[in-house]
């Protein structure tokens, strides 16, 4: 591994035996998993470069108190916009790789203003806009968070309430937050850091509401940073992880900003007031769409660090008797262990390349949009938001798996877990809980099927639709099932089955005589299902893709095609009720699934390691004892128990101010 070579002390033997036994070129796979040999050495070249610059060390968070670790991600976070301009670090590719590496996978204070805020200014404002406010963003002068979500409505964008009311006479927004419920809650970094935000409002004009809209609000003075007239922000408090962010809540009484602060691309208001709605009013999502893709991707990475994490100390770690008598085994030889790792390292795998196909699918739509062809926004909308819940919430139920298959030590601050689940599992509700984005898809899988119905043409991702699949799985034997193409299959007859039977169960729904929201609410168990199995049946679909499509050496081949299978049969097993209902699968054919995810464990193991160290995680970034790359882990985990404040000093000072009173008084303790 490139960041380890010039490590002098030892190497755990295990994991040196275990990385010998691999059946497939490291490097090749890295190769594939960065996209290419030249990403990977430009990748690790712009690594080494934050990972060796000594400016970016700082104090395990762990040892830290909040305000500490917000203030620590403050000077990191401006100390790496310094350095990205000294080295001259343009490509938003290589500041991303930069910036993980300096921050050690740590969100930076610009996140968002990075990840959102910028994108939002390109593809929403006007030209006048453009030239005004991008280049304040890309140099920093302004610090701006994108403030949606309130104290009272979140994935409901419909119900927010914040008001932007249009004031002719001024030719001005006045900015109110009428009601409690209306403060704006949880926006990144508004806290204390942001001096301005894009706000998500309802815009109001001539006595009419024309749906939320975004503004660009400053809510700091520039050269101090005090809050100006009206605007009242803070710190929402501790969460469940990631204590360096200041997540904030904002309300504003009364706050007054320019016309032309209206992001004006595709929707405009005249100095009159006369309102021009934009073409598709789904323009205004798009940025929620570009979250939610940074979200899922995020999670998708989170698990790949948890599976290095669990799989490296599952080959350090020896416990029991697997022979009476006998040498304690690695935990990993254990085949309940292997049930606990395999699955989600080869979902780690699937999620990465789906990963991959929706960011290339992203980039294409935008294209697309910016020349005026929006007709694929709706795929792309309902795409990303089945997509970010799936994966967040599989990758957040998968790491605390992985947790818990590292034991006690698992529990530790030390594992990485900690930190990693803080970040994960609010993935899960951040920019759309996982039921509602599921409803978000399934009321576009539901649209698809009427129009399949009517012969339209469906975009790729939901092309089986028009189509309906066989009826019964054609396996007859336990190597039949392994046909990647009959695992394709039996999800997408999954797929269309539950879709289908969604829209049916609507559809009779509004026949009896309900109101459509009535329902609507009343089939929310299938709908969810639907667009659940739609997004497993993409992923697969994907991973299959995937294998099909990149040229690779026959032996690494062998190991993904058994990751592939594994992922498939594994949600196959997990599902089997949904297959064995209409008789798709019989019990004989759920009993070669159960088999052959068994079998598989087995032909994964030896090269388990090796699977994770393609991943090619440095420590530094990885963040966990447990999964050091030398596997070192017991006399590391004694060296960072000591660095404990409570081990400062021999008596805390809590003993004479507490304890010694205590045991003074007490008679007993004389005899003692």
């Amino acid at each position: 591994m490139w960041a380890y070579a010039g490590q002098k002390h030892r190497v755990n033997t295990d994991l040196l035996i275990e990385r010998e036994k691999a059946s497939f070129d490291l490097t090749e796979l890295t190769y594939i998993v960065d996209g290419g040999p030249q990403k990977t050495r430009r990748r690790r070249c712009i690594q080494t470069l934050a990972l060796n610059d000594t400016d970016f060390q700082e104090k395990d968070p762990a040892f830290l108190s909040r305000d500490e670790q917000y203030t620590s991600i403050v000077r990191r976070s401006t100390l790496l916009v310094k350095k990205l301009k000294e080295l001259n670090l343009t490509d938003m590719s290589d500041q991303d790789i930069y910036r993980q590496a300096a921050l050690r996978m740590k969100n930076s204070i610009f996140t968002v203003h990075d990840s959102m805020v910028i994108p939002m200014l390109q593809t929403q404002a006007d030209e006048t806009q453009k030239r005004k406010w991008l280049p304040k963003a890309l140099n920093y002068e302004i610090i701006c968070s994108y403030v949606q979500t309130e104290l009272g409505h979140g994935t409901f964008v419909r119900g927010l309430e914040t008001t932007a009311t249009y004031d002719p006479s001024n030719q001005e927004f006045i900015i109110n937050s009428p009601t409690l419920t209306s403060t704006k809650w949880w926006p990144g970094y508004s806290g204390k850091s942001a001096n301005c935000c894009i706000l998500m409002a309802q815009l109001c004009s001539q006595g009419k509401k024309y749906g939320l809209h975004a503004f660009i609000v400053p809510l700091r003075r520039f050269d101090d940073h005090e809050l100006l007239p009206g605007v009242k922000t803070g710190d929402i408090g501790p969460k469940l992880g990631i204590g360096s962010n200041d997540n904030g809540f904002c309300r504003f009484d009364n706050v007054r900003i320019p016309r032309e602060n209206l992001l004006s691309k595709y929707s405009k208001i005249d100095p009159d007031g006369t309102y021009h709605p934009p073409n598709n009013d789904k323009m205004v999502y798009t940025g929620m769409v570009l979250s939610r893709i940074a979200l899922l991707a995020l999670s998708a990475q989170m698990l790949d660090v948890g599976c290095t994490i669990s799989t490296r100390y599952s080959a350090v770690r020896r416990q029991t008797e697997l022979t009476p008598g006998g040498e304690e085994p690695q935990i990993i030889d254990y085949q309940s262990q292997q049930l606990k790792l395999f699955p989600q390292l080869a979902a780690a795998y699937a999620f990465r390349f789906a990963v991959h196909d929706i960011r290339t699918r992203c980039d294409q739509i935008q294209a697309d949009i910016k020349s005026g062809d929006i007709s694929s926004l709706q795929e792309l909308h309902g795409l990303s938001a089945g997509m970010k819940s799936f994966i967040c919430l599989s990758a957040n139920l998968g790491l605390e798996v992985l947790r818990l298959s590292c034991g006690g030590h698992g529990y530790s601050q030390a594992s990485g877990f900690p930190a990693i689940y803080g970040v994960v599992t609010g993935t899960v509700t951040a920019d759309g809980e996982y039921s509602v984005l599921m409803l978000q898809t399934a009321r576009y899988l539901v649209k698809c099927v009427a129009k399949a119905a009517s012969g339209e043409k469906l975009p790729h991702s939901i092309a089986y639709l028009t189509t309906k699949p066989e009826s019964k799985c054609p396996a007859k034997s336990e190597n039949d099932i392994l046909d990647l193409e009959t695992l394709v299959n039996a999800y997408k007859h999954r797929a269309y089955r539950l879709v289908n039977e969604a829209a049916r169960q609507l559809t009779q729904g509004i026949q009896a005589g309900k109101p459509q929201h009535e329902a609507w609410n009343d089939s929310h168990v299938y709908l969810i299902k639907a667009a659940d199995a739609h997004c497993h049946y993409y992923t697969v679909m994907n991973f299959v893709q995937y294998l099909q499509s990149t040229e690779m050496s026959q032996p690494l081949r062998d190991v993904l095609t058994s990751l592939c299978q594994l992922y498939a049969l594994y949600g196959i097993e997990s599902n089997a009720g949904d297959l064995l209902q209409d008789g798709y699968m019989s019990g004989e054919q759920i009993s070669m699934v159960t088999n052959q995810v068994v079998a598989l464990l087995a032909v994964i193991r030896p090269n388990a390691v090796a699977l994770v160290d393609a991943f090619d995680i440095p420590d530094e970034m990885l963040g966990s004892i447990l999964g050091r790359y030398d596997g070192n882990v017991y006399e590391n985990l004694y060296k960072w128990a000591k660095e404990s404040p409570l081990n400062q000093t021999e008596v805390h000072h809590s003993y004479h101010e507490y304890l010694k009173p205590l045991l003074t008084a007490s008679p007993v303790d004389a005899k003692l």
